[in-house]
């Protein structure tokens, strides 16, 4: 086959960031390019599945080897985001160094927050695509996301923490002159972002380097009976999930309603403690996501970008209890656009009532089929990969 692209991709170790690349993965290396994937053992098989040659970075010496709850606290904390985003950078510097020399790659994809990806292609010259999982961020959209990344960002900037970080890449040789020129991208930065211009806010303020190609979204691996009118689906993602209080509203909440409830409580409770349910409610601790929201009528949800993109795909209006500033970000776009409603509190009674709105109210409802519509226009995973293959032939 003429012109087979070596391409390598690094990601930092969340579902969130993972997935959407996954697909892009899968249609690249259908396409017969070679694709080499630095992550973490945790994501191995699906990063083979998808046919990537796998490369472990769980044993680069990280002070705190990164867990899930890191991974979260990341989306909160910032100095402890950078310290880890450098001490990642630091540790990986010489072995990634030295095997991009020997791989000589025709294009680096990095997750926008696994800056070590960005720092190495940009050290050894070689072509960049940004992969941004979240919105994409310049001062335009931040004026539109109050509560997002943005915000925390510039804070960060006065932080002497921060200046101490960027010496130590600086002697390493890395061309950094302040953390924005890492965690922002330029207009001249080849930037896939995994939503549709509609969602994205100021999405006409970004250069054509940036694609905006839509959620990638895996197709159901089973299916889900609909037993009722109304499905009521409820999860609070993989991450900041151990939230036994705000799942007993739920159940007080919903319980005697006309409503079919599926509620999904992740793996840091157990089942057990919950008791008798009624039974309209049904209790996983994990659920083919896709499959409900197939289903659903309300999705009832943490507000991770991943999450909102497969609701609204599905025209699912969201009630929306987000737990970070980024969630907070992606919650403020959803009521901007009307496709759902922000919970104040998480009693009994403001749920069942949020509930009953956007059930009610059809105007949630369509609003969200019509941003689906502004998802499924887009090029998705097969424009990802057209994207990158044009950095790669372009060599800049």
């Amino acid at each position: 086959m003429s012109g087979m692209s070596k391409i390598v991709f690094f990601c930092i170790p969340a579902h969130g960031h993972t997935n959407p690349t996954l697909g892009v993965v899968r249609e690249l290396t259908a396409r017969g390019h070679e694709v080499w994937y630095y992550s973490y053992n945790v994501f191995r098989e699906k990063i083979e599945a998808a046919g990537g040659i796998f490369i472990s970075c769980d044993d680069c010496d990280i002070e705190r080897g990164l867990s899930p709850k890191d991974a979260a606290r990341m989306g909160g904390d910032l100095a402890f985001s950078i310290k880890i985003l450098t001490d990642t950078t630091l540790a990986l510097d010489d072995r990634v160094c030295a095997e991009m020399e020997k791989l000589k790659p025709d294009c680096i994809v990095a997750d926008s927050m696994a800056i070590w990806g960005k720092a190495v292609a940009r050290k050894l010259g070689i072509p960049f695509v940004s992969s941004t999982t979240t919105f994409a961020f310049n001062r335009h959209s931040a004026k539109i996301m109050p509560q997002s990344a943005g915000s925390l960002i510039k804070m960060a900037f006065s932080m002497p923490k921060i200046s101490k970080e960027i010496k130590r890449l600086q002697e390493k040789g890395y061309p950094i002159k302040s953390f924005l020129d890492i965690l922002q991208n330029d207009d001249n930065t080849h930037t896939i972002v995994y939503t549709s211009p509609a969602f994205q806010p100021a999405s006409e303020t970004f250069s054509e380097k940036y694609a905006f190609v839509g959620p990638s979204i895996r197709p159901a691996s089973e299916k889900i009976e609909k037993k009722r009118s109304k499905l009521v689906y409820i999860s609070m993602g993989t991450v900041n999930n151990d939230m036994m209080p705000f799942y007993k509203s739920c159940i007080s909440a919903l319980k005697n309603t006309e409503y079919q409830v599926i509620l999904s409580v992740g793996h840091l409770v157990s089942l057990s403690e919950f008791g008798e349910l009624p039974e309209n409610i049904s209790l996983f601790a994990h659920v083919d996501q896709i499959a409900v929201l197939e289903q659903a009528d309300v999705f009832v949800s943490h507000c991770g970008m991943n999450s909102v993109s497969e609701s609204l795909y599905f025209g699912v209006p969201l009630v929306m209890l987000p737990q970070t500033a980024e969630q907070c970000g992606v919650a403020v776009r959803v009521c901007q656009l009307g496709a759902g409603i922000r919970l104040e509190s998480v009693d009994a009674d403001a749920l069942l009532q949020a509930i009953g709105e956007v059930l009610a109210n059809e105007v949630y409802g369509k609003n969200a089929r019509s941003l689906a519509e502004g998802f499924r226009r887009c090029s998705g995973a097969e424009g990802a990969a057209d994207k990158i293959l044009e950095v790669c032939k372009s060599g800049v």
